[in-house]
């Protein structure tokens, strides 16, 4: 043991990596502890002896340091039962962190993966027990980590590889959902766990999750078919002895990056001219990728992929592009540019950024301005670089007037090109009803990016572009003349009679929930843990797949491609907590509340008011119109109620995602963006659940992930901008009860978006009926008393309230 050790300390790839060490003499054990420069881990010592020799082994593995494996063994002997191997691990855990005062994340517990299939009617529950008691093993034993030798589960099946293959990757699908931090097993030889023929994978997950009696027994004859056969694997270069353009092209449809500059030094050689290679073989494939994507055949992520391989090769290229450039004191041959920003006080752009990557996949150079990008920058650009259209994407509400300024603007100045324009508060109706009538140039709504390079081949076409330009006009028209009609059947009731139908409740009887202290706090969590609370589905949304998780997993069409994004998502993820390339930070608030009418006061602790919040109501012919103000006790109830608010933010997100665009790797780079969205919604319900717990009322909700995501749960965090109070400019009262810029570095724009992008803010109410609503359209004589309650004059109120404006 200290000699291996010796050696390997001297060898830089090995030493600076964990060393688990493993004997059944805790002599040799310690003796090996004596050796190791960095952290080890120990494996493993146990209750079986008693608690004090167990305590005395732990402190002396504690003294180096170390991490250990605790394994699921008592005075009694071995746990087999979930609940056995949940009351060894508990006792452990307590003993430690108790009486050594242990560090828990430096536990690891072992509860014993054991054969299954064995025959032996008691062995058929063995997996089962093990996924169950590590999942209560997590919530038990709170920053404890959980292992297991893989191997062992499948003994029943030796010489049967496939098989064998099968049950451990059903076992770790499940295992690591439980909450299976690390499994000891061969990675080289493990299924993935949708590949595995359908009929394998049933008869595994029946017998490992022991739905069954008859689960063991067709588990054994299905086996006989597999019996003898191995798992073939498919000669990964066989495709580097075709010809130099189907090489090409494989690489950029498969998205493999590792042959493509060989192949483009190659090509040049051939084809003598850096421009040559690139408008032939490297385009003709990304033609080939583009077909595919516009026929359903390929998906946006491997689309990115393609991306990605065509920039190294561009890259390879650029140089001698440059040199022949100087040499013959000119430029290369131009491509269509076309220009994408994110309109000014907007900061999202995960959409843009697909929207330029698909365009140059298809041959377009894109100027992407970025985000927050004024008017006049947009029309500089578009004048410096010769563009032949402008992209303009926003997500809140106010970018849409922004959109409708900067065509008015376009249209003053001269410009005359399209204009696209994407985003998720934009629309086709929108687009029709608001912008087209600023603009003489044609105006595009693109809703998806697997439209945009078809869009714009239909603009850029002489032969396409007239009747294509009269179609988007004369659908447009139909738009516009049906919303006019729709518009001028609907009546709102009056303000004065929305206001009478509010709801109503009783007040004397009805339990107001109390924060454990008011005023602002601001909280530290662990990324680790703000990841269990991350809602999948809008990862698959993001990158254009439409469904929910998990059952997008299984979509016939693209629930493979879901399950490859899925696996890399996770595996980014885990880096970013690894090694802290996010920065969390949160900021919460609670003050005293009554509500009048539609606004809510809020107050310090000695009853002086600090802050109003001005609410709306809906105006709809249902018998009760909501307002959020509704949710706060009155101030003639002659009761104390309270409110909250919050601002998250996820630092760093950026920064990561520059370090993959630097490498010319799209997909990642988008990647981290994503999941830096994913993160601070997290981040929010994570939050959201320790102030239900703050308020006592929601100790003990034992929710799942999918009742979380569903909000099945008592009381409601919205957000100015959002359905229930669409103004954004409530923002800014958010802003400063908070000090949220100080306490989380999160600012506003001038149009009230939040920056950081991956950024969450909104109220906290807790009243027991309370649930999401949208105000919906209202009417003039709401807006001149929103108007008047808020201070601003009539025309601002209405150009924050647009899309809700009813008249």
């Amino acid at each position: 043991m200290t000699k291996f050790l010796n050696l390997v300390a001297c060898e830089p790839e090995i030493c600076r990596v964990p060393i688990m060490i493993d004997s059944s003499k805790f002599d040799v054990i310690e003796a090996g502890l004596k050796c190791v420069q960095g952290k080890a881990i120990v494996n493993s010592i146990s209750l079986k002896e008693g608690e004090e020799k167990f305590l005395h082994e732990a402190k002396i593995i504690q003294s180096y340091g170390a991490a250990v494996v605790i394994m699921a063994f008592d005075e009694t002997g071995q746990a087999t039962s979930k609940e056995h191997k949940v009351a060894i691990s508990k006792r452990a855990y307590d003993l430690l962190v108790e009486k050594l005062d242990f560090n828990p994340a430096d536990i690891i517990f072992d509860v014993n993966i054991l054969t299954v299939a064995t025959g032996i009617e008691e062995h058929n529950s063995y997996g089962v027990n093990f996924i169950e008691a590590v999942r209560e093993i997590k919530q038990v034993c709170p920053m404890a980590l959980t292992s297991g030798g893989v191997s062992n589960l499948s003994f029943s099946f030796r010489g049967n590889n496939i098989v064998r293959e099968a049950m451990h990757a059903v076992f770790l699908y499940h295992a690591i959902k439980a909450g299976l931090d690390m499994g000891i097993v061969n990675a080289g030889m493990l299924s993935i766990y949708d590949e595995i023929d359908k009929p394998l994978r049933e008869a595994c997950e029946r017998v490992i999750l022991n739905l069954d009696d008859k689960a063991t027994e067709d588990l054994l004859d299905l086996a006989e078919q597999y019996k003898g056969q191995t798992v073939t694997t498919e000669q990964v270069d066989a495709w580097r002895a075709w010809e130099l353009e189907e090489r090409i092209n494989h690489a950029l449809v498969k998205g493999i990056d590792a042959h493509i500059v060989d192949d483009a030094a190659e090509a040049l050689i051939k084809y003598q001219t850096p421009l040559s290679v690139i408008e032939g073989p490297l385009m003709n494939g990304m033609k080939i990728v583009g077909q595919l994507f516009g026929d359903g055949k390929m998906f946006l992520p491997q689309v990115v992929k393609s991306a990605r391989v065509m920039k190294r090769a561009v890259a390879y290229l650029e140089p001698f592009m440059e040199e022949i450039a100087r040499a013959s004191e000119a430029g290369v041959q131009e491509k269509k540019t076309i220009i994408m920003a994110t309109v000014k006080g907007d900061v999202h752009d995960i959409g843009k950024n697909i929207v330029s990557l698909v365009l140059r996949c298809n041959g377009y150079e894109v100027i992407d301005l970025g985000v927050m990008v004024s008017c006049q920058a947009i029309i500089d650009a578009a004048k410096k670089h010769n563009a032949v259209i402008i992209g303009m994407s926003g997500l809140i509400t106010p970018s849409l007037d922004e959109m409708i300024y900067n065509v008015q603007q376009f249209e003053e100045q001269g410009i005359k090109l399209p204009v696209l324009i994407g985003g998720a508060t934009t629309s086709k109706l929108h687009t029709a009803v608001k912008i087209m009538e600023h603009y003489s140039m044609p105006v595009v709504h693109v809703n998806d990016a697997s439209l945009v390079a078809e869009v714009c081949g239909q603009l850029l076409n002489p032969a396409t572009y007239d009747n294509y330009v009269a179609s988007v006009r004369t659908q447009y028209e139909k738009l516009r003349e049906d919303h006019y009609t729709m518009q001028r059947k609907i009546e709102l009731p009056s303000y004065a009679e929305a206001c009478a139908k509010k709801p109503v409740y009783d007040w004397a009887n009805i339990e107001i929930a109390k924060p454990q202290a008011t005023g602002v706090q601001n909280i530290d969590i662990p990324l680790s843990e703000i990841a269990e609370y991350i809602d999948w589905s809008p990862l698959f949304w993001a990158w254009g797949f439409k469904g929910m998780y998990p059952k997008i997993l299984d979509n016939a069409q693209y629930g493979r491609e879901c399950v490859k994004i899925l696996n890399d998502a996770k595996k980014m993820l885990g880096t970013i907590i690894r090694d802290n390339l996010f920065t969390p930070r949160a900021v919460i608030g609670w003050w005293q509340a009554n509500s009048s009418g539609d606004d809510v006061m809020l107050y310090d602790d000695n009853g002086k008011q600090i802050e109003k919040l001005c609410f709306l109501r809906q105006q709809n012919d249902r018998d009760v119109n909501m307002s959020l103000a509704d949710y706060i006790a009155p101030t003639e109830s002659g009761r104390k109620d309270y409110l909250g608010a919050f601002v998250v933010t996820m630092h760093d997100v950026e920064k990561l995602s520059d370090t993959y665009e630097a490498k010319n790797d799209d997909y990642h780079a988008i990647m981290a963006k994503v999941l830096g969205d994913r993160l601070v919604e997290a981040l929010a319900e994570c939050l959201h659940k320790k102030m239900r717990e703050y308020c006592e009322y929601g100790v003990g909700e034992n929710l799942s992930n999918e009742d979380l995501i569903y909000e099945r749960y008592r009381g409601i965090r919205p957000a100015p901008g959002y359905p229930a109070c669409p103004e954004h400019t409530e923002k800014a009262k958010i802003w400063q009860l908070l000090d949220a810029t100080t306490a989380t570095g999160a600012v506003l724009t001038e149009n009230y978006a939040m920056y950081p992008a991956s950024a969450v803010s909104g109220y906290y109410f807790n009243h027991p009926q309370s649930k999401y609503f949208a105000v919906g359209k209202i009417s003039r004589d709401q807006v001149e008393d929103y108007a008047h309650r808020k201070g601003m004059s009539v025309a601002d109120a209405e150009k924050w309230l647009a899309p809700n404006l009813g008249y």
